[in-house]
Order: C-alpha cells, then sequence, then structure tokens
C-alpha cells in the first residue's frame, strides 16, 4: 500500500497498490510538519530492581516531519529533547535522572535524533532510522512507527498522527550508573523501552 493509503479518509480505491504512489490526495500530504507537544508525547519505560516498571516522559521538546507521499523513502524527521523536562513523577528521582549519575543535564542540555533514512514496512507500518545524540555520544537507532492517519482540525490545521517504539541499551550512550541488589541482580535494567505517540501540524511552505 502507499503511503497514508489506508487511513487517508479521502482517499478510496481498489487499484493496485502502485497507483496509490501518484494519488493526489496521498501526494496533498507530502510537505513539512511541526511535531505538536500539546499532543504528543515521548515515553520511555525501564525496569527497576528487579521487580516492576518505572515510567516517565520528557515534557518539553521540538521536532519537525518531512513528509513525502509519493516517496516515503524520502521522509525525514528531527527531534530535539530537554533533558530538564524528565518527568517521572518523582521530584527526587527525576532530579537524580538530571544529575552527573545519568543525563548529566547542566552539561549536555538535550538529546536530538536526526533521521538518515526511510523505509515502508507494509500497510500504515514504517522504519525510520536515524542517529540519537545522548551525552555527545551519537549512535544508531531504528523507530518502528504506524500511521494513524491524517486530519483538519477545528481550528483548520492539518494533522498527521504516528505512535510506536523502539528498545535501546542505555550504556550504549553512557548511561551507565547502577547499584547490585543483596538478592542479585541490579537496581536499574540497561534496557530501556522507548515510546513515541506524535502529532503534527502541518506549516505553510516558505516564500
Amino acid at each position: 500500500m502507499g503511503f497514508f493509503s489506508r487511513k487517508q479518509n479521502t482517499v478510496e480505491t481498489s487499484a493496485p497498490a502502485a497507483v496509490l504512489d501518484v494519488d493526489p490526495a496521498l501526494a496533498a500530504l507530502t510537505g513539512d510538519y511541526a511535531i505538536d507537544p500539546a499532543h504528543s508525547s515521548i515515553g520511555f519505560t525501564v525496569r527497576h530492581a528487579m521487580v516492576t516498571n518505572v515510567k516517565g516522559s520528557f515534557t518539553d521538546y521540538k521536532g519537525a516531519l518531512r513528509l513525502d507521499g509519493s516517496a516515503p523513502h524520502r521522509s525525514t524527521a528531527t527531534i530535539d529533547v530537554t533533558i530538564d523536562s524528565v518527568d517521572t513523577g518523582i521530584k527526587d528521582r527525576d532530579a537524580h535522572l538530571r544529575g552527573d549519575d545519568f543525563f548529566d543535564a547542566a552539561a549536555f542540555p538535550l538529546m536530538s535524533f536526526r533521521s538518515t533514512s526511510a523505509e515502508q514496512l507494509g500497510g500504515d507500518r514504517y522504519r525510520l532510522t536515524g542517529d540519537l545524540t545522548i551525552k555527545d555520544v551519537t549512535r544508531p537507532l531504528s523507530i518502528d512507527l504506524e500511521f494513524n492517519g491524517s486530519a483538519t482540525d477545528v481550528y483548520g490545521n492539518e494533522r498527521v498522527g504516528f505512535e510506536g517504539g523502539t528498545e535501546i541499551l542505555r550504556s550504549d550512550w553512557g548511561l551507565t550508573w547502577n547499584a547490585a541488589l543483596e538478592a542479585g541482580g541490579v537496581m536499574v535494567s540497561d534496557k530501556v523501552k522507548l515510546t513515541f505517540d506524535i502529532s503534527a501540524v502541518k506549516t505553510a511552505p516558505q516564500a
């Protein structure tokens, strides 16, 4: 199926999938979009003390998408996340995460992602690959996303939505702090699950 094919409400066709690549309704979604933090979320989940999960999110970030409806592999994404905005619901824990043991937000205030390629996996599923930078360490990262549809909101904004996630080893980015448990194991898992629920608004072309 073509980019945005199943959930773009204006498209109804039984033509072969290849035809959708040049459908004018799909091409209309091509353009630049700004991520709307008020209607999006960037979250994480990490195992704590080997028995439960701690969930958190980042609440301050800016991002942009460049979507190409006729050639999905040309689509791109960038995002910058303010580390100080980490929020797990516990002030002392958030302060620890911002400190030297983890993100060292004073020295490295931003976490960033820059896509390098996009791939259509089938249907409304896509894989975005790029470079994730944390504490001046840059490593490749792939994120699997599902296109949730497009709509015009009550204010006339053209919106698109995506959700998905991936897993990383935090030690790959120098986040190595831990503490051993008496019964064995460690306080904080190395594996971290990242989740994304993104709403983005189409921006006007620059003159």
